[in-house]
């Protein structure tokens, strides 16, 4: 298995003024992700994700630790080849078209595709700048902007990306787009390393997450893992009348109850019986509850 990114007791000190102790933003954060994998980095505001994308862009350097990617440890410039970036806030020169910026953005990464222009508009295309294209970026919305810094990034066709917040700024369907985009390249055997404090936003991507809190990575788990904590499950259906004990009315003619994970079949098999249509069934856990509940656990020694 090739590792795509490893992390290993990660450490990044901020001074502070003479008044203040330093501020130890990671505490020897350690984990590894495999190529092919999507890894959501997840944690509240000032957790620490953002400080760790800088380590493994090369923006910063640790205080201590390290970190390599494919092999090769991030204080190299060579690590960062076949690497795709998108910060949180990109900035990208406003005196520029999408065009130039994507055709910029190839000639760094010294590809030259058949018809480059083409292939340009191709992706902006796909991130629904077509039209927009050969506007110059000044006067640009935020979901624009984040919108073109994603083609500039995934134009280079890189075999990893380093996404801070990709989602920030979009409209719901910006947001969908580029969650189906993503998830074909994880599809093509690409390399995602997410961040976000909203957990909508890559619960539908990720393989794993790692939960960090106050500089310290508190968890590494799959999705099931971290859902399936909870042996409780909601069901929700239609029809006239409660199909079995405990359903509570909704509006619009919908039943719902919670029941525990093992009396599952016995209340889809009440459901069937009193004809109902079944609307859904999904554990009472979301990923954000999870989340919530594993920082406030009290660490253990």
């Amino acid at each position: 298995m090739t590792i795509a990114i490893d992390i290993h007791e990660l450490r990044k000190t901020y001074p502070r003024n003479w008044a203040a102790p330093p501020f130890e933003a990671l505490k020897g954060i350690s984990l590894t992700v495999a190529e092919g994998e999507v890894f959501g980095f997840i944690g509240p505001n000032g957790a620490g994700k953002s400080t760790t994308i800088k380590i493994l862009t090369g923006v910063m350097l640790p205080t201590a630790g390290s970190a390599a990617l494919f092999g090769v440890d991030v204080t190299r410039p060579e690590a960062r080849r076949g690497l795709g970036y998108v910060p949180e806030n990109p900035s990208l020169p406003d005196y520029l078209t999408p065009m130039e910026i994507l055709s910029m953005g190839l000639a760094l990464h010294g590809r030259k595709p058949d018809q480059a222009d083409r292939y340009c508009l191709h992706w902006l295309e796909r991130f629904g700048l077509g039209e927009a294209a050969r506007k110059v970026v000044r006067g640009f919305s935020k979901g624009m902007a984040q919108r073109t810094a994603l083609a500039h990034a995934m134009a280079g066709e890189p075999r990893l990306l380093i996404l801070d917040e990709p989602l920030s700024g979009l409209d719901p369907i910006g947001r969908r787009d580029v969650v189906e985009i993503l998830a074909e390249y994880r599809q093509k055997g690409g390399t995602i390393f997410l961040t976000s404090h909203v957990l909508h936003d890559v619960e539908r991507l990720a393989n794993r997450f790692g939960l960090i809190h106050k500089g310290e990575l508190r968890a590494v788990r799959a999705p099931g893992e971290l859902v399936g904590a909870d042996d409780r499950v909601l069901v929700r259906s239609e029809g006239t009348a409660p199909a079995c004990d405990g359903m509570v009315s909704e509006p619009g003619g919908r039943w719902v109850v919670e029941v525990p994970r093992p009396q599952l079949w016995q209340v889809l098999a009440a459901i069937q019986a009193a004809q109902h249509t079944l609307i859904e069934i999904k554990p009472t856990l979301s990923l954000e509850t999870a989340f919530l509940r594993v920082v406030q656990e009290p660490q253990t020694a």
